[in-house]
């Protein structure tokens, strides 16, 4: 029986370790090799332990045609039909927040986004402190007059 485990920050397709002595899902006399997240969502998801038989059976289900029609459908965030939604999340709402349905498009315009809003930032920060001249936390004059004081 898959394990349903509570909010995690992966998504669904992600390898996790396999328990010790962990059986398969679908036979139960055959130690399982490898433990892949399903179904997800905000409150938790399932794991799935495969044995070798199962797992090379999902790999294979990943390139058929059935799962390049998994793959259509209508984006959450532009609402445009799509050929390659993938699972993901929106940032903003936590890393164990909702999981969206999202075509290639829209995670390209999050991640270059984010990657501008990681250079505004540090854009402001140069600008702020120019050269070697960060501040300190503490006056280093102060720190020798206890040193003094300590030596007295």
């Amino acid at each position: 029986m898959s394990e349903v485990i509570g909010p995690i920050s992966t998504l669904s397709g992600t390898y996790h370790d396999c328990p010790e002595g962990q059986m398969c899902d679908q036979h139960p006399d055959r130690l399982s090799v490898a433990r892949i997240q399903g179904e997800t969502d905000s409150f938790g998801c399932e794991m799935h332990d495969m044995c070798q038989e199962c797992l090379d059976d999902d790999k294979a289900w990943r390139k058929s045609p059935e799962a390049a029609e998994y793959r259509k459908g209508r984006c959450d965030w532009c609402k445009e039909d799509a050929l390659d939604l993938r699972d993901a999340r929106d940032y903003e709402e936590g890393l164990c927040g909702r999981v969206y349905r999202v075509c290639g498009a829209c995670i390209k315009k999050q991640n270059d986004n984010l990657v501008a809003e990681d250079q505004r930032d540090l854009d402001d920060w140069d600008d702020l402190y120019e050269g070697d001249d960060y501040p300190d936390d503490y006056d280093d004059s102060d720190y020798e007059e206890d040193e003094e004081i300590k030596n007295v």
